[in-house]
């Protein structure tokens, strides 16, 4: 296994902090054992090499799949099933009305990963608007920092294990089973789908304010000062009375939020 030194980790920690709004200052066991494979697959005998790659910025695709190993977690088709229950029940039909003339949803997907989140919030759409989707500007946006991760989502292959939360009939209507045994999913839902890289770090500059935003099992890495200036940065583009969902594992300061809490995991600007 190829040695991390205290001075490299720092300074790796330090950088990815300063950049990207990731705190791992206490994970360098988790540094270790999640990149050591790929560093010594690419040469490497140690991480001083790699860390000053990455400090020097020269190679963004190396130091987006550095993070994207980092911080990836297993998810899933219809995670975290009461978010969208209450997307059903309660924001879809206020939506449908407040609407009702421009025809025009906001919704964003923000890190959106490998494409599960924003296609379940795609196929609820299409399930609640029926036969009127097609008069509906439905389009989701999600957004993820790395491209490659997006072009797996664009071009999306899921194991059965991933579907398993959909109900049978979903299942059945929005995927192809493929001759390997994996799935892929319809057309209309992934051209439902907008894909953007883009680093949460960054001014959010969207054409529109949001009607709801999902970030959920994002801002579990991010430090109590990134993750307060983020949800400001969420509360500016989201549109009065609009909604922001964030992981069941993770939680917003409720003396510093500008959002109103609703219940766990969801708030509203009120």
């Amino acid at each position: 296994m190829v040695t991390l030194t205290d001075e490299d980790f720092t300074r790796l920690y330090k950088y990815i902090q300063k950049n990207y709004g990731i705190d791992l200052s206490k994970k360098k066991q988790l540094i270790i054992s999640r990149l050591s494979n790929t560093l010594t697959a690419d040469g490497y005998t140690s991480f001083h090499d790699f860390v000053e790659v990455v400090l020097s910025g020269r190679d963004k695709d190396t130091t987006v799949a550095m993070l994207n190993k980092l911080t990836t977690n297993y998810t899933y088709f219809l995670r975290e099933k009461e978010h969208f229950d209450f997307l059903e029940q309660t924001i879809l039909p206020e939506l449908k009305i407040k609407h009702a003339k421009d025809k025009c949803l906001s919704i964003w997907s923000a890190g959106c990963s490998s494409g599960e989140e924003p296609y379940t919030i795609s196929m609820y759409l299409k399930e609640f608007f029926g036969t009127q989707a097609n008069e509906w500007d439905l389009r989701i946006l999600a957004s993820d920092i790395s491209q490659n991760i997006l072009n797996s989502a664009m071009n999306p292959t899921y194991g059965e294990d991933s579907l398993a939360k959909l109900p049978p009939s979903w299942q059945k209507k929005y995927f192809t089973k493929k001759p390997d045994g994996t799935y892929t999913i319809g057309k209309t839902i992934r051209d439902n789908v907008i894909f953007r890289t883009f680093n949460l770090m960054d001014e959010i500059h969207w054409k529109r304010p949001f009607d709801l935003i999902f970030c959920r099992n994002v801002m579990i890495y991010f430090d109590q000062p990134t993750k307060e200036a983020l949800v400001r940065r969420f509360y500016n583009v989201t549109e009065p009375n609009g909604y922001l969902f964030i992981g069941h594992s993770e939680g917003l300061n409720k003396a510093t939020c500008p959002y109103k809490y609703l219940m766990p995991a969801i708030y509203q600007k009120k």
